[in-house]
């Protein structure tokens, strides 16, 4: 059979199974939108610069959002394609027993989805240019981007999406093409969608390959080992939440590469009761899931992505914040903090009616920026950036409470600045050492380092007196809390309500303002919204997909005595076994990464004191196994029961 007479069948085909090869066009079609408009918005903000030292870098923000996108959409499209070709045995063992050779029938699925991807991959093009300006909309609504931020047309994102998206799915169905190539003709005359060996040996390599990634960079951010330190990106613990939300996507990667190994015996045990039940749909759900286990894969893994994202970006950021609150009240000394009510500054004149309080003691913080601090004896020019630091006018060592590994904060005056000793060990800066750097506005400064110490995660690396920023800051940059020292047994001070001031006493203080908390959650928002709408948008594409796929399953049971309510509610006992196995897959990976996180806060945060115990956001996994289970529902009963219109005969008759 030749390669010209195979191209009526590649059309037929596309003709006569259009669902199947509908959800791979939507797949690919809102996957490559995805990634076009987070790299459009990536690239805009290539040269914005940020401004609050405070507040998260929008590159970096939608650079996660960006990586994030990307990593579901590719794992979805790929598993999408590999169960389009999949559902096809059955017709490639007919081409097979009519002289196809294993080659030309991968050609003709390579061929397939080759013009299926490259028709998608020009509407998620289109689509991708004109969802980027609502995704910077969202963003500038909730001042996480400035105002006048606008997305900034270029091909090239639009190229990359597209590009890496079509050779993903060609990938995908390049791998179930060589499967099916390897098909017999004899599997033609029969029905039984029984999947042999699902584990192949690419999935072991890639599975065990992120497996043994996600462990080598845990312990790599947990030991710090030396030149690892040198990257203040790396260093900072401001920016361990976000190394270990990448973290964490590797130890997704390895639970979905290896779930054909673990939905099997995942099945057996939910479905346990199932044979000391009256009647046979259960049965008959449970022996579907086991047999099939390559489309049980396929229907489970958008959930488990929905699920599992949820679990880990979730538990990951209330983790944190605990870790940051815990450790924030123990450095404190100060027996009270004020900050603003709304706003992210104290209002003018604030400071000084607190300072005229009898018996109270006042500092307060403002953030900055330093522009290449550098000098020191052992300091590598290499190692000279931007970094941020915290201005405190007051005492700071009455203020906290900070290990000192060399000097003393009571040092802090004058033209001189305190850092942290990972920071100074990164330098190789020393007590005494002078750094020249560049303020905000641009002035020169030399400073001397007076102490290393150990900074929590509620001030920056760098501490120096408002003494050397004083007049070198722009208006906005006020100061952003007081912190007020009394004596034992002092009552909160007695502030006018319509100041506008929150009072919190020390022990109950949460360790950043209400602006920082509210940016950290945007940012998870921004970072997992758009994957999780294109995971849940994935689980109804697979579900109907599947469904689809199986209208001669239904008219045998049809014909063998079962009737519509048995066909029905034997989809809907699958998909709620899709759903719990997903959450029972979800929930794995979400305990082993809170575990990846606790550790990392052990050995970087909270390296003294009490430990966090290990919790699961609850609320968060139960939402998302709900809103995946409905979807779940709602998308395969529907056409199941739109294709049960159909007289039994006419679906016998239908080809898988």
């Amino acid at each position: 059979m030749g390669i010209t007479l195979l191209l009526p069948v590649a059309v037929a085909t596309l003709r006569k199974r259009w669902l199947g090869f509908a959800g791979s066009f939507v797949a690919l079609t809102l996957g490559v939108a995805l990634i076009s408009a987070t790299g459009l918005l990536v690239s805009t903000s290539a040269g914005l610069e940020n401004n609050d030292p405070s507040a998260p870098s929008l590159k970096k923000l939608l650079t996660f959002m960006a990586g994030m996108s990307g990593f579901v959409s590719l794992f979805v499209v790929a598993s999408t394609f590999a169960f389009a070709v999949a559902g096809r045995r059955r017709e490639t063992a007919l081409l097979r027993a009519v002289g196809a050779t294993p080659r030309q029938v991968r050609l003709l699925v390579l061929g397939e989805a080759l013009a299926v991807s490259l028709a998608a991959s020009v509407c998620g093009a289109l689509l991708g240019t004109a969802v980027a300006p609502l995704f910077a909309r969202w963003l500038i609504a909730r001042e996480a981007a400035p105002e006048g931020f606008t997305v900034d047309f270029s091909v090239t994102p639009l190229l990359v999406a597209a590009t890496v998206e079509v050779a993903v799915a060609v990938a995908g169905a390049y791998a179930a093409a060589r499967r099916a190539g390897r098909v017999r003709p004899v599997e033609a005359l029969g029905d039984a969608a029984v999947d042999g060996k699902v584990m192949t040996l690419g999935r072991w390599v890639w599975a065990v390959g992120y497996l043994a990634v996600f462990g080598t960079v845990l312990a790599l951010f947990a030991t710090m080992p030396p030149g690892m330190d040198q990257d203040p990106q790396l260093r900072d613990p401001q920016n361990l939440p976000v190394w270990t939300l990448l973290i964490d996507v590797m130890a997704i990667m390895a639970v979905a590469l290896f779930a054909p190994l673990l939905i099997p015996p995942l099945v057996r045990l939910l479905t346990l009761p199932v044979p000391l039940a009256s009647g046979a749909v259960g049965l008959l759900a449970r022996q579907n899931a086991l047999a099939a286990v390559r489309r049980t894969v396929s229907t489970a893994t958008p959930m488990f992505l929905v699920i599992g994202l949820t679990g880990t970006v979730v538990g990951s950021t209330l983790t944190f914040g605990d870790a940051r609150t815990l450790q924030s009240r123990d450095a404190l000394s100060a027996r009270y903090v004020v900050e603003p009510a709304k706003g992210p500054v104290l209002a003018p004149g604030t400071v000084e009616k607190l300072r005229a309080l009898p018996g109270v003691g006042t500092t307060t913080i403002r953030t900055t920026w330093l522009n290449g601090l550098s000098g020191g004896a052992g300091f590598s020019p290499a190692a000279a950036g931007t970094l941020s630091a915290t201005a405190v006018d007051g005492n700071a060592a009455a203020t906290w409470k900070l290990p000192a590994e060399a000097g003393s904060l009571d040092d802090l005056k004058g033209s001189s600045l305190a850092v942290s000793g990972e920071l100074a060990k990164a330098n190789g800066w020393q007590v005494g050492d002078k750094l020249d750097t560049t303020l905000d506005d641009g002035t020169p400064r030399t400073l001397t380092v007076v102490a290393l110490v150990k900074t929590p995660l509620s001030l920056a690396e760098v501490l120096l007196p408002y003494s050397v920023v004083a007049g070198h800051l722009s208006a906005d940059r006020g100061p952003t809390a007081a912190f007020l020292t009394a004596p034992d047994g002092a009552a909160a001070p007695a502030l006018d309500p319509a100041a506008g001031l929150k009072v919190t006493a020390a022990d109950a203080w949460g360790g950043a303002d209400d602006a920082r908390s509210h940016a950290d959650w945007i940012a998870m928002i921004a970072i997992l919204g758009p994957a999780l709408l294109y995971a849940l948008i994935a689980i109804v594409n697979t579900m109907m997909m599947s469904t689809g796929d199986r209208l001669r399953d239904f008219a045998t049971l049809r014909l063998t005595g079962g009737n519509d309510r048995q066909v029905l509610a034997m989809v809907g006992v699958e998909a709620l076994l899709t759903a719990l196995t997903a959450t029972a897959l979800a929930l794995l990976v979400t305990t082993g990464t809170q575990a990846a996180t606790l550790m990392l806060i052990g050995n970087r945060i909270l390296t003294a004191g009490p430990a966090l115990p290990l919790r699961l956001p609850w609320s968060a996994l139960g939402g998302a196994a709900a809103a995946g289970l409905a979807l779940a529902l709602v998308a395969s009963l529907l056409p199941a029961r739109l294709a049960l219109r159909a007289r039994a005969l006419d679906l016998a008759a239908a080809r898988q």
